[in-house]
């Protein structure tokens, strides 16, 4: 484990007892852990307190599919939560192979800086100040001029630049999204971090028996047909013609569920019009990257979230433009969900003669690009978005018009569509997130199994049962498709194979409860309560008129009492002392 100080511009070696990966296994976990052990619930998200804690998993560096991810764990500025997101590609691998399972990052520097990790034996903190200004592209491209060979995180104008939803950019074309992680790293003076050289090799303690699970898995993903063709030919933008036919897909800010033009940009349109070529991240047999083109740019993407947010959700259902505004996003390091959601809620504001900028308006493809730019340097019109739709809306009196839960704007799938996932939206300790607890893999998609979208009995159960997996999913670290073709059991056993520790369902599922527990008190610590635990009166009191999804509206009420229950929280949401206890956890 590794420090850095930037204030002091010094780093130094953590020792870490073997207690903290039994309890909280690494990725999330261990981030959740690290950085509730040294950050204040109250502290300022852009201040030199809060930290950021980088963290691989268990599984980081073997052969398990989908195992390359690695996660990050720090204060959003856009929610006021803790907040966790984590990447793909090759970093976090590299990283593992550097000797080092997580690095913390605390304080901040007076002038722009990057940190270098080559090696296991060199940790360089290096001016930055040629860096600075830069695009993801150009920081790339200058940082392997610079240093050789390596893979980076770093920042667009968007983190340099404070704008509350910026991302930080993975080998500039995937991304630590949501929450404004950019903007942390950002306030730190922190360009990018780089790594390289790295010869350590993860140690398994039975890697015969590894081998037989792993290629178990990979048979069980070419058997399912959404990661035997569906991801692989048509990408995570695959699902949108899914959702559109089920009624659910969020059109004009979430207010309509379908569109018949909706089609013109889902994934069969993207791999005809658009599509390069496919990849995959590390040890990944599904390979659902497009690497794309539109008109004279390129990239990575869009992908579903991305192609609706800065489309459908736009009313615009053209296909260049739309890739277009997601190349920007990627270049200047901005999360493209709540791009997309914020701009949608300006057009809403602007519909409803509130805002005064006339281009804004539903269905305007030629305002995306502009708009992304002018967001990302916080420059004019760019100033009012930067913030987020919840604090454009309160700005222009008209709250209810940000599609927002505790501050993070919503994802793809209308909560109108599917009940647990909607009590997913409310309840996510990062706030409006669909990967929390991902109830719409069962509700829509039928994985592992099918469950009735619209009924709300045993919803709470499920979705607390998903919210712990997906924790544990977020710390061994892994990708949430390849939970789609394989079933809970197999975590433990690659778990139970690689660290010669009996980490059984039972086991795991209990660290995925301490992990969600802690996060919900650091939570409580920062002020939040139950109040906080909604949706848009839009979910709860005004039905769709048409399509498969039409007269439903979300009783949240009724299933956040029984989800309280279930949890053993009292009625405010806060973890009852008993359940404190049983998990090892102190109050805050």
């Amino acid at each position: 484990m590794i420090s850095i100080d930037l204030s002091k511009q010094i780093h130094k070696i953590i020792e870490t007892d073997d207690e903290i990966y039994l309890n909280y296994l690494g990725g999330r976990g261990l981030g959740v852990k690290l950085f509730t052990d040294r950050v204040r619930p109250q502290v300022d998200p852009l201040s030199s307190e809060n930290a950021m804690v980088f963290t691989i998993g268990p599984l980081t560096g073997t052969a398990v599919s989908t195992s390359g991810r690695m996660s990050l764990v720090t204060k959003s500025p856009l929610t006021g939560t803790i907040f966790y997101s984590n990447t793909g590609g090759m970093f976090g691998f590299n990283f593992k192979r550097c000797g080092i399972d997580g690095l913390i990052i605390e304080g901040a520097s007076d002038t722009p800086v990057y940190l270098l990790i080559d090696g296991d034996n060199d940790i360089q903190i290096k001016d930055a100040s040629m860096l600075w200004g830069l695009n993801s592209e150009e920081t790339y491209d200058k940082i392997i001029e610079i240093e050789g060979k390596s893979q980076t995180l770093m920042i667009g104008p968007a983190g340099e630049n404070l704008v509350f939803m910026s991302s930080i950019m993975n080998n500039a074309e995937r991304a630590f999204g949501r929450g404004g992680v950019g903007a942390v790293m950002g306030s730190k003076k922190l360009k990018a971090i780089v790594v390289k050289h790295g010869k350590h090799k993860t140690e398994v303690h039975d890697k015969d028996l590894l081998m037989k699970y792993v290629q178990s898995a990979i048979d069980k993903q070419q058997a399912l047909p959404i990661t035997r063709a569906g991801l692989p030919l048509f990408g995570t933008a695959g699902t949108l013609e899914v959702i559109n036919g089920l009624g659910m897909l969020p059109i004009r800010n979430f207010t309509s569920g379908q569109h018949k033009d909706a089609n013109k940009t889902g994934g069969e349109a993207i791999r005809h019009e658009l599509l390069d070529k496919t990849e995959a991240c590390y040890a990944c047999s599904i390979k659902c990257g497009r690497l794309t083109h539109s008109g004279d740019m390129k990239g990575k993407g869009p992908e579903y979230e991305s192609v609706w947010a800065l489309g459908a959700n736009c009313e615009v259902f053209n296909l260049a433009k739309i890739a277009q505004a997601n190349y920007h996003c990627n270049k200047l390091g901005i999360d493209t969900i709540s791009m997309g959601g914020t701009i949608s809620c300006a057009m809403e504001l602007q519909e409803k003669g509130l805002f005064p900028y006339q281009d804004v308006a539903f269905g305007n493809e030629d305002v995306l690009a502009d708009l992304v730019i002018k967001t990302a340097y916080r420059e004019g019109i760019g100033n009012e978005l930067a913030d987020g739709s919840k604090r454009l809306s309160e700005k222009y009196g008209s709250s209810q018009s940000s599609m927002q839960v505790k501050g993070l704007e919503l994802p793809a799938y209308d909560p109108r569509g599917a009940m647990g996932h909607a009590l997913g939206y409310a309840t996510s300790n990062r706030g409006g997130c669909h990967l929390t607890g991902y109830m719409a893999a069962m509700e829509v998609f039928s994985a592992p199994k099918r469950i009735p979208r619209f009924t709300l009995a045993g919803k709470a159960d499920l979705l607390v049962l998903k919210q712990h997996q997906s924790a544990v999913e977020d710390s061994l670290v892994c990708c949430k498709f390849a939970g789609y073709a394989v079933g809970f059991d197999f975590w433990s056993r690659f778990t139970s194979t690689i660290t010669g520790v009996d980490f059984n369902i039972s086991a795991l599922l209990k660290i995925g409860e301490r992990i969600y527990n802690l996060e919900r008190l650091f939570n409580v610590g920062a002020g939040f309560t139950d109040s906080e635990d909604i949706l848009p009166e839009r979910f709860t009191t005004i039905p769709f008129t048409e399509g498969l999804s039409k007269d439903r509206t979300v009783n949240l009420e009724l299933m956040l009492r029984d989800y309280y229950a279930v949890r053993k929280w009292d009625k405010q949401g806060i973890p009852k002392a008993e359940k404190l206890e049983e998990l090892g956890l102190a109050i805050h």
